[in-house]
């Protein structure tokens, strides 16, 4: 494969994996409107099924989001039956959050096809090649966070001034 023809490759892979987050971002959306609740709300329930459980705390770290935005947060979800507060046994004053068995129901038959279609998609690959997808995804996942982290980092005076509208 020549230079020019390598260059194009990634610059096709990079097309791709920005259409895929586009494609994920669509989704979602269309995910949280059949649910009636925002991306954000959505995001922090898909960090609730993979965690389990977390505090408002953890939830706020993980999605970026002030303790207070979560708070505000919860509160809503937990009118909408999506999410319990859990007191800790031990330690009375902690609380824990988790997803409904409701949720759990309401996410699955919305998502439940997708991961099955992606199990198909997969079964076309041998055990190498899904290793090597799964270590471009943790590779990518990695170089994701660590631009999210820097990009919150700059300095909030040196942010681009929105566009006039």
């Amino acid at each position: 494969m020549s230079h020019k023809q390598r260059e194009q490759l990634v610059d096709d892979l990079i097309g791709e994996i920005r259409a895929v987050g586009n494609a994920r971002d669509a989704l979602d959306q269309a995910v949280a409107d059949r649910l009636q609740i925002n991306l954000t709300d959505l995001r922090c329930m898909d960090i609730l099924q993979q965690r389990g459980t977390a505090t408002a705390g953890q939830l706020a770290c993980a999605a970026g989001l002030s303790t207070g935005a979560v708070t505000t947060m919860l509160d809503r979800l937990e009118r909408a039956g999506y999410v319990r507060r859990l007191r800790d046994p031990v330690d009375r004053r902690r609380v824990y959050v988790e997803l409904t068995d409701a949720s759990q129901c309401a996410c699955g038959e919305l998502f439940g096809p997708l991961g099955e279609d992606a199990r198909r998609l997969f079964a076309r690959y041998d055990e190498a090649q899904l290793a090597l997808l799964r270590d471009f995804m943790r590779r990518d996942h990695a170089l994701q966070d660590e631009h999210a982290q820097r990009i919150r980092a700059l300095d909030r005076a040196a942010r681009p001034a929105a566009p006039a509208r």
